[in-house]
């Protein structure tokens, strides 16, 4: 019996039928027998029960995201008090917000590519270790341009983690949870944000703290960036033990393999049952029906030249799929939708600390410029690199602002689907953002920074569904680590845009990022609805 991997709908989803290195897949046993007892991917993690398994992995998936969001939030809170130390001007704090994105965007690509050929537990161990050394390094730099390096560095890294994240944790959901449940994982991403604020307001103005001498400084803020590490090492650490996705495992056409892994959710889910409980004896894999010289050519490569070619290969392969039918359409609009919400939400929300921070000494709107503001002001001989408390407080507001727009994806993710949510809260954010130019004290541009934060959380969260569920196995993190690498060039350019023009043309980035969100929103119309449908 062959069954081909197709997904069919109401016509608007894609009807994928293609593997990445070209052959047709059928779904089969690695046995003669006949198919009638094998159970699908669906079937099998549905047989496994729900429980202390998804919830372990929840933990550990989500504490990797916050892992995530504390590496690239970092640096938006030592702006104030790293400029003295390295001597930055405005243009200078807007290139450093935008190099971890950088970095993101070559390590989406590369390490999304390689998680759907080596897998996706071994790349995450590589791309967590990247991002909390990069990180742990960077604390030491004493100049600015070797902490750029060094931010790129570990920007390398979390883009990697945070695609092939997602994609492992989808792979073990049942489909009926299966939106709730990349819902609730988002939300590490707001709690991620609350204890990056929140060290940041404990150890930043602890002035006295580190160590200085003429050659070497190590003072709070350093200590503040090598603390947002321990995540990361953590994170790594756990997943050294943690089963490869079974869903990868079954396209690669190791039954036995994921048979093993599911087996040990189902006894980790039910206490007390062992494995010969189970009564999933048999899956259907993928297997390919030609073989050509594609499916030995790594096997031929005794060379690291030879492999490195190869892999370069299927990396090209596979990218080049998601541009062609069926995919074509759904690719596009869902990256430049993604484009789109990047550049909104990166371009205001890495630099709520440093308009807050002018809000509380100079008074006034978001957009009142500094005493004597140039395009690469700096603080010059007034620099003294200390920072109000208010500053902290303000910032861990609006981290604790997107609480109930998550609260609101994980209730309405599989009741009112991916689509309506995408597209109202698309549209919501950027009629917020267009207010946001005409406050003119703190505490209303404080409270209209929380109102956009919690909005804009459910079209990430939305996308993070759609993400998973559009593309099959054999692309899935590809796909998500191409998109990552757009969103950072639309972070990249927001980043930089508001360090060029934030003290002298404020109004520009903010109505153009308001008038975007709603166009992305719009565009968003064309994606197709998801829910309820079996993963590709």
């Amino acid at each position: 019996m062959e069954r081909k991997a197709l997904i069919d709908n109401d016509g608007n989803s894609p009807v994928y039928d293609g593997s990445v290195n070209g052959p047709d897949l059928t779904l089969t046993g690695d046995t003669d027998d006949d198919d009638s007892d094998g159970y699908t991917y669906e079937q099998a993690v549905v047989e496994t029960g729900y429980g202390k398994f998804h919830y372990l992995l929840l933990a550990l998936c989500g504490w990797a995201v916050s892992s995530d969001a504390i590496e690239i939030l970092c640096v938006s809170f030592i702006l104030p008090a790293a400029q003295c130390d390295l001597q930055m001007t405005t243009a200078d704090k807007g290139a450093l917000n935008a190099v971890i994105f950088g970095g993101m965007l070559v390590g989406g690509y590369l390490w999304g590519s390689l998680a759907d050929i080596q897998g996706r537990r071994a790349i995450l161990l590589w791309s967590l270790g990247v991002n909390g050394l990069g990180g742990l390094a960077s604390s030491f730099a004493q100049s600015y341009w070797l902490f750029f390096i060094l931010r790129f560095i570990s920007g390398i890294g979390v883009g990697g983690s945070m695609p092939v994240l997602f994609t492992y944790f989808v792979e073990f959901q049942p489909k009926n949870k299966r939106g709730m449940m990349v819902s609730v994982m988002a939300t590490f991403w707001m709690f991620g944000n609350i204890i990056a604020a929140g060290l940041a307001w404990i150890v930043i103005p602890r002035y006295n703290w580190g160590y200085s001498s003429t050659d070497f400084t190590y003072n709070s803020w350093r200590i503040f960036v090598a603390l947002c590490t321990l995540p990361s090492f953590t994170s790594a650490a756990v997943f050294v033990i943690m089963p490869e996705s079974p869903k990868f495992l079954m396209q690669k056409s190791k039954e036995f393999e994921a048979l093993a892994v599911f087996k040990m959710m189902y006894r980790c889910n039910n206490p007390g049952k062992a494995s010969s409980d189970f009564k999933v004896n048999h899956l259907l894999v993928a297997r390919k029906q030609n073989s050509g010289p594609t499916d030995t050519g790594l096997g031929r490569c005794n060379r690291l030249w030879c492999k490195c070619k190869y892999t370069a290969g299927q990396l090209a392969t596979a990218t080049v799929k998601l541009f062609k039918p069926p995919l074509r359409t759904t690719t596009i609009v869902l990256y430049f939708t993604f484009f789109i919400l990047s550049f909104g939400y990166y371009g205001l929300w890495m630099w709520f600390p440093q308009l807050f921070e002018r809000m509380e000494h100079v008074g006034g709107s978001a957009c009142s410029p500094p005493p004597n503001a140039t395009r690469n002001s700096t603080d010059g001989a007034n620099c003294s690199g200390r920072i109000e408390n208010s500053v902290f407080v303000d910032s861990f507001l609006t981290s604790t602002s997107n609480l109930p727009g998550n609260i609101l994806s994980i209730l309405l993710m599989d009741r009112v689907g991916r689509k309506p949510l995408l597209v109202s809260s698309m549209t919501l954010s950027g009629i917020t953002v267009f207010f946001i130019w005409f406050v003119n004290n703190k505490a209303s541009g404080v409270a209209l920074s929380c109102v956009f934060g919690g909005i804009a959380t459910i079209g990430w969260n939305t996308l993070d569904v759609l993400d998973t569920e559009l593309f099959p196995t054999e692309l899935r993190s590809t796909a998500f680590g191409l998109q990552t690498a757009l969103g950072r060039v639309a972070a990249i350019i927001a980043n930089v845009l508001f360090g060029e023009l934030v003290d002298v043309y404020c109004a520009v980035p903010i109505l153009m990022v308001a008038s975007f969100l709603v166009v992305g929103g719009l565009s968003a119309l064309k994606l197709p609805n998801t829910m309820g449908t079996d993963l590709l």
